[in-house]
């Protein structure tokens, strides 16, 4: 059984909780290549722009 403000109230409270989830506060991460994925391409297309803006300032 769960403990502190976790506990459920009742039965019938812990049985749904147990059927369809509950939401916690915590949620989760993804793994840590997707996130390195994402960290990658973010960055790379955060530097493009800015290389670009830099660019178009100088050629135009």
């Amino acid at each position: 059984m769960k403990q502190g403000h976790d506990k459920p109230f009742n039965d019938v409270i812990d049985h749904q909780q147990k059927i369809t989830g509950s939401v916690t506060s915590t949620g989760g991460r993804l793994p840590r290549a997707i996130r390195v994925l994402g960290m990658v391409l973010f960055g790379s297309f955060s530097i493009l722009i800015i290389f670009g803006m830099i660019l178009q300032y100088f050629f135009s």
